[in-house]
């Protein structure tokens, strides 16, 4: 498990951005252990497979 600093540098984002996602929606899926929040890597390489686009117009599959 990876905490939010280690798990923002993962993904290759600020910290900052994670929390606005976790707080948001549509960020990867998190576990909270008391006031702690951890990420599984698996859960932060799926989602980035998620985000993978094969032009700027690609928004995805429809959900």
């Amino acid at each position: 498990m990876l905490r939010v600093p280690e798990a923002a540098t993962f993904l290759g984002i600020s910290v900052a951005y994670l929390n606005a996602l976790r707080c948001k929606g549509g960020g990867p899926v998190f576990v909270r252990m008391g006031r702690a929040v951890a990420y599984h890597p698996d859960d932060l390489e799926k989602w980035l497979a998620d985000k993978r686009r094969t032009s700027t117009s690609d928004r995805g599959a429809a959900k």
